[in-house]
């Protein structure tokens, strides 16, 4: 599991250079901080489903797993259990809004997926050294906004990563790159409410909207089983 274990390092390492960015800005330069993550959250995710989409092999899965992920979310009100948690530990600040947009970036994402599995039946931690390097980037700008509670992404990641690892020999034959790719777009959906949410242009729930990265699974399993 070296892969993993430098990944989680390099989001670590990120999340402290970053939180120490974070003293020593001043009060009114926090928005700008705020904006551009906000923006580049936004980028990315936009990015993710241009990329996707046309490779769809089910140009409407995306809309049914919106819709009903949101809605299995929005019953077990996943954003409130989650707030209320961050809350507990960070004084009532805007860190459950980073830690959903920071697990959103690390976890969701072919490489953080594929990763695992590569390291697991080939020894190959080539995906896993790249997807280091983005989060080293991407945690140390989330950490200069968020603080230093952004280092609890690091062990959503581990534990992410680690349980595709231990059941890389069961997963393997079923990630198809059809699965993929529609986790992806949605994934890509998820990190642009983010960026919407930081940027106060619309607040969404997206932890509440986890659910939606399920239904494809379910799907995919469905389809296997009964052939069509």
């Amino acid at each position: 599991m070296i892969g993993t274990i430098v990944n989680t390092a390099t989001i670590l390492t990120g999340s402290i250079v970053g939180s120490r960015i974070n003293k020593g800005i001043k009060a009114e330069h926090q928005e700008v901080m705020f904006n551009a993550m906000g923006l580049a959250a936004f980028g990315l995710g936009v990015n993710s489903v241009v990329q996707n989409m046309p490779n769809s092999a089910y140009p409407v899965l995306f809309i049914a797993s919106l819709a009903i992920g949101s809605l299995i979310g929005e019953i077990l009100d996943i954003d409130g259990h989650f707030k209320r948690l961050t809350n507990r530990f960070s004084g009532g600040n805007s860190l459950a809004q980073g830690l959903s947009t920071g697990i959103l970036l690390f976890c969701v994402g072919t490489l953080s997926i594929l990763g695992p599995i590569q390291s697991a039946l080939y020894g190959d931690n080539t995906y896993l050294f790249t997807n280091a390097t983005l989060d080293l980037i991407s945690s140390t700008v989330l950490a200069s906004t968020y603080g230093i509670g952004m280092c609890a992404a690091a062990a959503v990641l581990f534990c992410w990563q680690g349980a595709i690892y231990l059941g890389a020999g069961f997963l393997a034959p079923f990630l198809s790159q059809d699965l993929l790719t529609e986790i992806s777009i949605i994934g890509g959906f998820l990190i642009a409410s983010s960026g919407l949410s930081i940027l106060n242009i619309k607040q969404f729930k997206t932890m509440n909207m986890l659910p939606c990265l399920l239904v494809p699974v379910a799907w995919f399993l469905i389809k296997g089983l009964f052939g069509f």
